[in-house]
């Protein structure tokens, strides 16, 4: 199997890379910690220990500064981490320098300023001492700082500024005009352990003479169930060093800073849960000029939060993640960007997940309907002039060019499988955008004409029987990697056998994706069988990426009914999480589900069995298994969102995976993780995205030529209560039925008629349930002709498939 890479494309500002100063009409600043390159320890530090006291460190002559990931710094990805006991005796110093140890003229700056954050509470007595040092080792006098620091609140950063004076004038043999390092050291002995967080470290001339930063505008602030996300307009200037945003909870008689933003980020999300269930607060924010001086305070917003229903929830999850692919795409293609730092480099495979989201967006009211238009008519115009390889996209594209971003040395040529994610989300969108304008229309005329260029036969390497991953002009078949199931990429046969043009034989479904003898399994698992795949089903996404167009309810083929295969694999991840074999941090019945991610490594397929499960829970997994088992995905989500949002929720929505046993955190989204969140839970909300993809018309004579057949349980849930369903007559001879349901839980059902290949053909009808006893409607059938249907029942307490026979 080939999985998305693990490229952590990290990029710095120019002041990072050089480590040296800011230059506008007034300022210099120079900069002595912003951001490590690397979330263990700062390279360009050091440490030294007398015992008996105690110091935190990192790397392997354990010498460096360690680094924090795990909570939110004041600038950039993370912060110094200082961590002492003081102990008569002994002593300790701790120091950073600017990227690559660059030393700094400091003799006209008057303002050394830092961050601290205490994680326990702190008394300023008990902060260490601070003190510099030149490039020939010599140090200033190590001085208190406490004049210039109150006390600290535990879990709040703030803002220290020390004149430079107090270094400049103390008289010591040290040149002002090279100092390499700014460091802390011992301060009183108190026998106890402290952690201080340390950030944005620099010297600077702020002594009035850089211009003011205006006052921000366009503040807002929108309360949710446990976060406030707050707003604002960028600032004009060309001088704006980054925002400060300060939290006041009793009515703006007192602020605080609770984070220090970039000059290109004009928002943040508060999460503040910890102050309560529901919680008021009001928002001001601060801009900051080159010497980060702040300017005057906006206009505050004020916002609450309050507890979401569960429909809230999901509609709160959709839209924050439907952002990756609207707000953050890629601004001259449109396509979905591989992840949140992968720049220009777009790929195909999420961008048809993507296309998806963007129809539940219209649907769910993010974005207009031309809007959408709009969108969609810019990807189908990047692709009929990007890069393609016998009509088949490669896995990566420049998102300016169209060029081929090689994924792998001989991997540099066409990627079937992403194309097949690709085109399915291309289908649906085709289906979706149905008015007879001519933008609509001219949507479906060109996703037509790039559907049918595919050449899926050509990836049959001279008709082998069996579909090839990849073809390349310089290598050839070199990767030699043959699509074989049980994995994720079911839907690339059914589209090769679907094509008008380029089609395989349907053969190529029984003897080709499903022709190895371990495509068959049957044993069970937990209590759960699986009559395809591996062991315990494999990592989650082998139950998404195929399913976000194709509806699996209430049909098989010869091996399965993959409804039951899916929901069946997704509650086996389930059992295991929750008897945790391994004994990993936080897995439970509500904090579960392995697939493809991020992990504290790397990138990895997780699946639970040994050896490929190193503790790394990654939110998509379950979500995406919304349709299959919507109460246990549920509790997932409010366990990510509610106890662990804090680390696991961002502005784009849940980040990529958490590893509670080494305590990591991404803050990475993956567009392969995002996109199903979203199109599976629209599809288990309204079915849209299923609708549609199986409502092209090449899909139903491709499902009949594979060997699908009816199967009218194929999407039942398990129901505990025994609730009674009566069809009479059935089979039906006349030009109606009668349905009679006796439930005992109040519901509200929705009842849909579907052909064998699950399109809906009558409109829905709505059936409230409101007491114990029965309750009966009439259903028309003169529109249908004679054969099998299936007649779905869909509440919020009940799901039930019934076969239903119309003569």
């Amino acid at each position: 199997m080939k999985h998305t890479l693990n490229r952590k494309l990290i990029s710095f500002t120019l002041l990072l890379m050089t480590g040296l100063f800011c230059n506008s009409a007034t300022a210099q600043t120079y900069l002595y910690f912003q951001d490590s390159p690397s979330g263990d320890y700062y390279e360009f530090s050091w440490m030294e220990l007398t015992a008996p006291s105690e110091l935190e460190r990192m790397g392997s002559e354990l010498r460096r500064f360690p680094v924090e990931v795990n909570t939110p710094a004041v600038q950039g990805t993370n912060c110094l981490r200082l961590k002492w006991k003081s102990v008569a005796g002994g002593d300790w110093i701790a120091i950073a320098a600017g990227l690559n140890w660059t030393d700094k003229n400091l003799t006209n700056t008057d303002t050394l300023i830092f961050w601290l954050r205490s994680v326990e509470g702190l008394n300023s007595s008990n902060l260490p001492r601070v003190f510099m040092e030149d490039v020939s080792n010599v140090k200033t006098t190590k001085h208190s700082f406490s004049a210039w620091c109150s006390n600290l609140a535990p879990g709040v950063w703030n803002r220290v500024a020390i004149p430079m004076s107090m270094f400049l004038n103390y008289g010591d043999p040290v040149d002002f005009t090279r100092i390499k390092t700014i460091g802390f050291s011992q301060g009183i002995t108190d026998n106890v352990i402290h952690t201080l967080l340390v950030d944005d470290m620099r010297v600077f001339k702020g002594d009035g003479t850089s211009p003011p930063a205006s006052q921000p505008s366009g503040v807002t602030a929108a309360g949710y169930d446990s976060h406030i996300e707050i707003g604002w307009l960028p600032n004009p200037e060309p001088f704006i060093n980054g925002y400060e945003v300060q939290r006041s909870s009793d009515g703006g008689n007192s602020w605080q800073t609770v984070y220090v933003t970039d000059n290109n980020t004009t928002r943040y999300v508060d999460w503040v849960r910890p102050l309560g269930t529901q919680v008021s607060a009001s928002y001001r924010v601060r801009a900051l000029n080159a010497s980060n001086e702040p300017s005057v305070p906006s206009v505050p917003a004020s916002s609450s939060t309050r507890i979401f229903s569960d429909d809230e929830l999901l509609d709160m999850v959709q839209e924050y993640t439907f952002r990756y692919f609207y707000d953050f795409a890629h601004p001259a293609s449109g396509m979905a960007r591989e992840r949140n730092s992968s720049g220009d480099v777009v790929t195909t495979g999420g961008s048809g997940f993507g296309i998806m989201a963007l129809l539940a967006g219209i649907e769910r009211g993010y974005i207009t309907r031309q809007q959408g238009i709009d969108r969609v008519l810019k990807i189908i115009s990047f692709l009929e002039n990007a890069d393609r390889f016998h009509g088949v996209w490669p896995h990566w594209l420049n998102g300016n060019t169209g060029a081929t971003v090689p994924f792998s040395e001989f991997d540099n040529g066409g990627d079937l499988v992403e194309t097949g994610f690709l085109i399915q989300g291309l289908l649906t969108a085709r289906q979706y955008f149905n008015l007879s304008t001519p933008e609509e229309q001219q949507i479906v005329s060109r996703i037509t004409a790039l559907w049918e260029s595919v050449e899926w036969n050509w990836y049959s390497r001279n008709n082998s029987g069996v579909l090839y991953w990849h073809w390349s002009p310089d290598y050839g078949w070199q990767m030699n990697m043959q699509v074989r199931g049980w994995n994720e990429a079911a839907i690339i046969y059914m589209l090769a056998i679907a094509s008008p043009t380029h089609a395989v034989p349907a053969s190529y479904w029984n003897n080709g994706w499903a022709g190895m003898s371990y495509y068959r399994n049957g044993r069970s698992f937990y209590g759960y069988t699986l009559d395809v795949g591996w062991d315990r089903g494999g990592p989650l996404f082998f139950a998404h990426y195929s399913f976000l167009g194709f509806d699996p309810r209430n049909i098989k083929d010869q091996f399965t009914n993959y409804f039951n295969l899916n929901r069946n694999h997704t509650l086996i991840h389930r059992a295991y999480c929750t008897q945790n074999p391994l004994g990993h941090a936080g897995y439970g019945p509500n904090c579960w589900g392995l697939t493809a991610s991020d992990d504290p490594d790397g990138y990895m397929a997780h699946e639970p069995v040994q050896g490929r499960d190193n503790g790394t829970i990654t939110p998509t997994a379950a979500l995406s298994s919304m349709p299959y088992t919507p109460v246990e995905s549920l509790g997932a989500l409010k366990h990510f969102y509610r106890e662990l949002g804090a680390k696991t929720w961002g502005w784009m929505g849940f980040y990529d995976a958490f590893n509670q046993s080494r305590n990591w955190w991404a803050t990475s989204y993956l567009a392969i993780d995002q996109g199903p969140i979203i199109v599976m839970i629209e599809n288990h909300r309204s079915e849209l995205l299923w609708n549609n993809f199986m409502a092209n018309p090449e899909i139903a004579p491709m499902l009949e030529a594979i060997g699908f057949v009816p199967d009218p349980f194929g999407s039942q849930e398990i129901d505990p209560h025994q609730d009674q369903i009566r069809i009479y007559p059935n089979p039906v001879n006349q030009d109606h039925f009668s349905i009679t349901i006796k439930l005992y839980i109040p519901d509200l059902l929705t009842i849909s008629i579907l052909d064998i290949t699950g399109k809906k053909v009558t409109s829905p009808l709505t059936l409230t349930y409101q007491n114990s006893g029965e309750a009966s409607c009439n259903i028309g059938t003169g529109n249908l002709k004679k054969g099998m249907y299936f007649l779905t029942i869909n509440g919020t307490n009940h799901r039930s498939a019934h076969k239903l026979i119309i003569q």
